[in-house]
Order: structure tokens, then sequence, then C-alpha cells
């Protein structure tokens, strides 16, 4: 079992280390929620076609809940998952990335033109403001239990790198223990990420970001003691400044 891990995180990992999230931290106007909801459930079709036409390898809607009391915190964060090759595409204007094209295309027959041009025009009315972050990933753990799915939940924490062997500790160190935790049914998947760019409007004051994706029934976390433990442990602290998690539940996902 061991080695069939180990086999899945070698392959996995030259899929995450070339890929590119882009995270949209959504602030909602009062009383907008069920508006929201609704065009991003129009949305999610879009999405979808996107990913069909193979302009991006996924999209995820998430709802914040619990320890997340700070005012500034967002109500939902979007996810876009893309290859470099894709987000490189965008970037250069080499991929047909028009939303109102890929609304028709998706909702052929289903709405008309004057719909869809509608509910397309309309993203900007339920929300108060949008922050988004481009995300690198920089390491991550095999995804066990299947594709993301609506009732998920994920733990992230905003870290702020200090010395320049922060991301081998996370690897080197904390991976491990992170993969033995997946084999025990503890945990689905482990993720560490850096931040590349930022729109103007983004909050600084964090480098990278670790995910936690939450198993269903998990068990006793296994964990590590010793002094060889204790120092390596102090070699993390020292690496960064990390926040405390903040919960996610997934509402809609398309992979």
């Amino acid at each position: 079992m061991r080695q069939l891990l180990l086999l899945l995180s070698i392959l996995f990992t030259f899929s995450v280390n070339s890929q590119i999230v882009v995270m949209t931290a959504v602030d909602l106007k009062e009383g907008a929620e069920e508006e929201y909801l609704k065009l991003e459930k129009f949305y999610a079709g879009i999405h979808k076609e996107a990913i069909k036409q193979g302009l991006r390898t996924g999209w995820s809607l998430w709802k914040t809940e619990g320890n997340n009391e700070d005012p500034s915190a967002p109500e939902y964060i979007l996810f876009d998952s893309y290859t470099v090759e894709q987000y490189e595409a965008i970037q250069n204007g080499t991929a047909n990335q028009d939303g109102l094209n890929l609304a028709q295309m998706a909702y052929k027959g289903k709405m008309s033109k004057r719909a869809i041009e509608r509910m397309a025009s309309s993203w900007q009315d339920s929300s108060k403001e949008r922050r988004s972050y481009t995300l690198r990933v920089v390491d991550a753990t095999i995804l066990a239990g299947g594709d993301i799915k609506t009732g998920d939940k994920v733990s992230i924490n905003f870290m702020n790198k200090k010395t320049d062997d922060f991301e081998e500790y996370e690897s080197k160190v904390w991976k491990p223990v992170a993969e033995r935790n997946i084999l025990l049914g503890n945990l689905r998947q482990w993720a560490l990420v850096e931040a590349i760019g930022r729109s103007e409007n983004a909050y600084e004051g964090w480098t990278n970001m670790v995910f936690n994706l939450q198993a269903e029934n998990p068990g006793e976390w296994s964990g590590e003691s010793g002094f060889e433990w204790e120092k390596l442990w102090e070699g993390i602290e020292s690496s960064r400044d990390m926040t405390d998690p903040s919960i996610l539940t997934c509402i809609m996902s398309i992979n």
C-alpha cells in the first residue's frame, strides 16, 4: 500500500506542479446571497463548457464558515484551475475565453440569447467586491476519495514565508505526515500553494496557503514525537508565520 501511495504521489506531482489556480474572494451585498447563488449556478454551465473545450481543468464554489470572524473575510470563494499551458494561452490571448460565446454553447436550446445575455451581464449585481489571487501549486499529496463534491470541507491556512527553506520543510517534513493520515482515512488531500499574482484590491500579508481536504469520518490523527521531531518542528515553525484555519464548504464543483 505504501509503495502504491509513493507511485501515485510521484505521478500526481508532475500534474500538480504544472497547475495554476485562480482564487476569487467574493464579498456579497447585503441580502444578495440567493441572487448570487442563482448566478453561480448559471455560470457553472459555462465553466463546464470551458472544461469541455480544454480551457481549464476545474471549477468550484465554496462558502466560508467557522473561525472566519474577521469582518474582511469573504462569504464565498471561487477556484478556477488551469494547466500552465492553459493559463498562458489565456494570458497571451490565444485561448478563446469569450464568456458569452461559451454561454451560448452551454445553453443552446435551453435559454434564449436575450436571457443568456441578461444573466451573463449581471455577474456584478450581487457582489460588493471581488479580490483575485493567482496561485501556483508547489506540492500536494494524492487526492483520495474521488473528485471534490458538494458538501466537502477544506481547511485553509494563510502563511507568510520567512526563510528560503520553507517549502522544503513543508514538502519533506510535513507532507509525509499528511500522506500517512491519508492512508489512515483521516485526510483526503494536502496541498501547498504560492501566491504569484493578485488583483490591485487583493489583500497582502501572505505568500503561501495550505489546503487540507477533510475526510468524512476521520479517526485519531497520527502525529510524530521525540527529540528529532521536536527539532524538525522548530524548523517548520521558524520558517513561516501561519494563521488559524478557516473552514470552507463546497457548494458546487465541476471537474
